[in-house]
């Protein structure tokens, strides 16, 4: 896959979600991050994603935040889990 940001093309491995087998998307994290280019499963019915709102511990009641399945390239394709408003 590749993946253009103001100019800079990236090339990515094609990676599935193994939770969901849908195609992972090329997103650019925010600077202060510490990461580039990471992959992540964008599937709204991906199981990693749906509940993982409730899988946070000492959050806010009231929040809606949960966690999307995501992979690093620049460290192997090491697996995270990003930061998302669950809907």
């Amino acid at each position: 896959m590749k993946h253009e940001y103001a100019g800079i093309v990236t090339e990515l491995e094609d990676r599935v979600c193994p939770h969901c087998n849908v195609p992972m998307e090329a997103w650019l994290a925010p600077p202060d991050s510490g990461w580039g280019v990471i992959v992540v499963c964008n599937n709204n019915e991906c199981p990693h994603y749906k509940g993982s709102d409730s899988d946070i511990i000492n959050k806010r009641d009231d929040s809606r935040l949960g966690c999307r399945y995501a992979e690093n390239p620049e460290n192997g394709y090491s697996p995270i889990n990003l930061l998302a408003v669950c809907r």
